[in-house]
C-alpha cells in the first residue's frame, strides 16, 4: 500500500517514490500544499475505486495517515 501511495505522492513532492516513508509529514517534509493534497486525493480515489469525503482529508497529516486510511477503506490488512 505504501508503494502505491508513494507513487502518487512522488510527482507533486518532486522526490523519488522510494524516498517517501510513512512518518513523513505531507506539508513539512514533502512540501505539499492543500491543492496538491486535493489532487492526490482525486488520484487515490481513482486508483482505489473509493470516495474520500472532504471531512476526512484533514486527517491526512503524514504519509502513514493516508496508508492507514486506505487500508481501512479497502479492507487490506495492516501489518
Amino acid at each position: 500500500m505504501l508503494d502505491k501511495v508513494a507513487s502518487v505522492l512522488c510527482i507533486p513532492a518532486e522526490v523519488a517514490p522510494e524516498a517517501i516513508g510513512p512518518d513523513q509529514n505531507l506539508v513539512d517534509d514533502l512540501g505539499l500544499c492543500s491543492l496538491d493534497v486535493m489532487s492526490i486525493v482525486i488520484d487515490l480515489e481513482d486508483i482505489f475505486g473509493i470516495e474520500i469525503p472532504d471531512r476526512h482529508i484533514s486527517k491526512f497529516v503524514t504519509v502513514g495517515d493516508i496508508v492507514e486510511y486506505l487500508k481501512e477503506r479497502t479492507g487490506e490488512k495492516t501489518t
